[in-house]
């Protein structure tokens, strides 16, 4: 039996893991948010990895507001640094393994070829910053952490670009999306599938890896696409990044190579229209 501890259970990826490992019988969970556990707060994490002991911690917690993120910077390092070196700490002191969920934010996104993991973190936001700074401690503080970044996440909970496109497609006759940003759509589902994966390996390979579903699009192309596959009859315009100021700088390119967790753990990323189609079937059926 392995015992879970998932944090930041409530969002997309965190309820996605706690879906599956409700289906496990080979799994223990305990899944926490912030009511749950302050992970903030270096004593109570300590207190509470002691307590329940688990073998496996997630981390899914961080402030994942992007914009907001530009004027409440205290509060993203407090999230996405402090909490994590918290998390750090009492794992390595409790002897517990840690997977951590990171962002393509790092990296500068002015490149013209995926990103691979040994590529130089160069982060044009607080948000960026701040994970980056998040991963350090962690590496430095729990060598043996596993590190997962990825980008463009979406999933059946929570809110996202998906059920966000299909509420103003079924609301308006036309939207207007960026065209000059690309990155990859990726499932939490899968994601969390991918986490599985590696907490079930019979060898656990600590470092940084990258995981999105395969392929490319720019948030046009991924708007278009929802509409498509949802048969919502709306019309998507394109438009540049400089029609849609945002107070954090979005990355241009931020393609994430994923050969090392291919290699490493055998996971092969389902592409994304493939995951996109089943994530829209999932919400159809809940609206049934």
């Amino acid at each position: 039996m392995t015992k879970i501890l998932i944090t930041g259970a409530n969002g997309q990826l965190g309820s996605e893991l706690s879906t599956l490992c409700q289906t496990a019988t080979d799994i223990e969970l305990i899944a926490t948010d912030v009511d749950t556990l302050d992970i903030c707060n270096a004593t109570a994490v300590d207190d509470f990895i002691q307590q329940h002991r688990p073998d496996v911690l997630v981390n899914c917690a961080a402030y994942t507001a992007v914009d907001n993120a530009e004027k409440d910077a205290d509060m993203a390092q407090r999230l996405n640094v402090d909490a994590v070196e918290n998390l750090a700490k009492a794992c390595c002191r409790h002897h517990v393994k840690m997977i951590h969920i990171s962002t393509d934010y790092v990296f500068s996104g002015t490149a013209h070829t995926p990103y691979e993991e040994s590529d130089k973190v160069c982060p044009q936001s607080v948000y960026g910053t701040t994970k980056a700074a998040g991963e350090r401690i962690l590496c430095n503080t729990l060598p043996d952490a596993v590190v997962i970044r990825t980008a463009w996440l979406y999933s059946s909970y929570g809110k996202n670009f998906v059920k966000t496109m299909r509420n103003l497609g079924m609301s308006r006759t036309e939207i207007n999306v960026v065209a000059d940003q690309f990155g990859t759509p990726t499932y939490a589902a899968d994601l969390a599938q991918a986490v599985m994966t590696i907490i079930n390996s019979a060898t656990w390979q600590p470092g940084i890896y990258h995981f999105t579903n395969e392929g490319y699009a720019t948030w046009y192309d991924f708007a278009c696409a929802i509409m498509l596959e949802s048969g919502i009859n709306c019309k998507v315009n394109p438009i540049a990044t400089s029609e849609y100021p945002t107070p954090a700088q979005r990355p241009a390119y931020s393609v994430l190579c994923k050969k090392k967790i291919r290699n490493t753990y055998g996971i092969e990323p389902p592409h994304w229209l493939d995951a996109l189609k089943r994530c829209i079937a999932t919400l159809q059926q809940q609206q049934q």
